[in-house]
């Protein structure tokens, strides 16, 4: 089974990064991962193929909207803690991920 991680963040830089890190984790691990960044403006079309959309910390001002169209798509959200996207690994990110997607890690 494919897990399928949409990251969204503000930019798209750090989206790009925290996606690869969860790529590099889950391979680690030997687990199944398609994670993709994505942007706010294309969001509907990444979450119609998604198991868990992960967003950035500094998003919170738009977390009730991101909520909002993730539900209509059936997909769980999940803020990410401060500092995700400048962590070293994405093993925290893949752990979020995985639980909120109801797969185990």
């Amino acid at each position: 089974m494919v897990v399928r991680i949409i990251v969204v963040c503000g930019a798209g830089a750090s989206s790009t990064f925290v996606a690869h890190r969860i790529r590099r984790a889950a391979a680690a691990r030997g687990i199944d991962v398609r994670a993709t960044a994505t942007s706010e403006s294309v969001l509907e079309q990444s979450l119609a193929d998604a198991d868990v959309l992960l967003v950035g910390a500094h998003l919170g001002d738009r977390v009730g909207l991101l909520r909002e169209r993730a539900a209509a798509a059936s997909v769980p959200v999940v803020i990410l803690p401060e500092g995700a996207a400048a962590a070293a690994d994405g093993e925290d990110a893949l752990d979020l991920a995985l639980e909120f997607a109801g797969v185990g890690s």
